[in-house]
């Protein structure tokens, strides 16, 4: 079942990575989500199964479509439900700019098996599956770096750290660096940098910062899917925020740290990401006369496979192809 899940949401991912590649580079940020958006929902809507949205868009009265809540898939009697969280387009600001590594994203899992994170920041530390049970992020970060180097058998002077260019991070950019590591900042984009840190050749050692939870859940599917580790503690934007999410049944304390079991508990995952522009792990969109190409991550838990998958897309097959394949 998983296995056939995760065809079934790379099609999805597919479709949302190619309506949004057709806006790249006009400026309009969007444009561009409005198409993932639409594109993903649509696509929904041909696919076999019964899904609720845990994380989306917003709520109803927010979103027009993905939002918290909406029901997904055809439905079938009989159909096991799942709950389904959605990115339709990680980085609106790089295709509208024409920039590297902006993704399509869905993950799933059996019904409860995705932490219902609030609408808020999540202070997060991202390392693979070697450096993975050797961090703890109530540690200062130059000793969460010394950590990481000794599992990996590097250097300090070795790692990239990763870490969104925000004001925020103004100290935790000036610790890393006097510690020695290298870093590399980005300008959006943090979950497609925790995917890359747990698999190897990208050149990405650790994911350092605060950024969306909502995020930090999807992160959470695919270190799980890679053996990888993200740990995080929320930051509240304000008040209200806070007392919304205690509503929802969250810990409201600062202190509590989430593990990567405790924002995707399931043991039925699956994850799936459709490169949108070239990135450090996936190509982006690639337009021909006729069609286009595009390529994908998809991953199960319980299969423990890891599929990277490049699709040709026939939108005209009367037309002589212009692809090579």
């Amino acid at each position: 079942m998983e296995t056939l899940l995760a065809l079934e949401m790379v099609g999805v991912t597919e479709a949302a990575a190619i309506a949004s590649a057709r806006v790249m580079g006009r400026g309009d940020r969007h444009a561009a989500d409005h198409a993932a958006v639409e594109a993903m929902r649509r696509t929904f809507d041909e696919v076999d199964l019964a899904g609720t949205i845990v994380i989306g868009e917003g709520e109803r009265d927010e979103a027009p479509m993905l939002f918290i809540g909406e029901r997904v898939g055809r439905g079938m009697p009989g159909q096991r439900e799942i709950d389904i969280a959605v990115d339709p387009l990680e980085g609106t600001n790089l295709v509208a700019m024409g920039l590297t590594n902006a993704i399509t994203v869905l993950a799933a899992s059996e019904k409860g098996g995705l932490l219902n994170a609030p609408d808020t920041y999540l202070e997060k530390l991202c390392v693979g599956p070697v450096a993975a049970g050797h961090v703890d992020i109530r540690l200062p970060p130059e000793e969460n770096l010394q950590r990481i180097a000794d599992a990996l058998g590097r250097k300090v002077a070795d790692l990239t750290v990763v870490i969104l260019d925000r004001p925020r991070h103004a100290q935790l950019i000036d610790t890393v660096r006097g510690a020695g590591a290298r870093i590399k900042l980005i300008s959006d984009g943090d979950l497609s940098a925790a995917i890359s840190c747990a698999v190897m050749g990208t050149g990405v050692h650790a994911v350092m910062g605060v950024g969306g939870a909502p995020e930090g859940v999807l992160s959470a599917v695919a270190l799980r899917c890679l053996g990888g580790e993200i740990q995080g503690r929320i930051r509240w934007r304000s008040d209200e925020e806070r007392d919304r999410a205690e509503g929802m049944g969250i810990d409201p304390s600062q202190d509590r740290v989430y593990t990567t079991t405790d924002l995707a508990p399931g043991e039925n995952l699956v994850f799936s990401a459709t490169g949108v522009t070239d990135g450090d792990l996936l190509q982006g969109v690639r337009f021909f006369g006729g069609g286009a190409r595009t390529h994908s991550l998809v991953m199960g838990y319980q299969s423990k496979q890891v599929r990277f998958v490049d699709t040709v897309h026939m939108f005209d097959r009367d037309r002589p192809p212009s692809v090579r394949l």
